[in-house]
């Protein structure tokens, strides 16, 4: 298979990937707003007194007590929470990456045509560039402290 034709393939597959990754998006917010909407206050009862007599009838005398049960929540609970912030923060870098795109498009129409950019032009003042840290920066930098 020749060079440019792995290009096209691999620019088309990228291309996929990143279709299948918006529609992955949508689907985890409606999943997600519908999951919110139908934990009403009486379901979230009735399935705590639901899994309150499943462990009642489940305990075996020294196996398994209250304890295990609620340290068993509490690390599934944790588990949700980390995925939700991993997508989370997925979702926030290619925001990111979105974003720089569209700035670096933005500076490549700005640019002036060959014939302007031939004659001299006053320098402008460098400003230093100030950027929203990245998750994973923002999450470094709250570990260190």
């Amino acid at each position: 298979m020749k060079f440019g034709a792995l290009q096209r393939r691999v620019k088309r597959c990228e291309q996929v990937m990143a279709v299948r990754l918006g529609e992955t998006q949508d689907h985890w917010n409606v999943l997600s707003q519908v999951w919110r909407q139908g934990w009403s206050p009486l379901r979230i009862v009735v399935v705590g007194v639901a899994g309150g007599f499943i462990a009642g009838k489940l305990e075996v005398p020294g196996k398994v007590n209250g304890a295990r049960w609620l340290q068993m929540v509490g690390s599934v609970s944790s588990l949700f929470a980390s995925a939700q912030a991993a997508f989370a923060s997925v979702v926030a870098a290619q925001a990111a990456e979105t974003a720089d795109d569209a700035a670096d498009q933005v500076d490549e129409a700005a640019e002036p045509p060959p014939a302007a950019a031939a004659r001299p032009a006053a320098r402008p003042v460098a400003e230093p560039e100030l950027r929203e840290p990245r998750p994973a920066e923002a999450a470094t930098e709250m570990s260190e402290r």
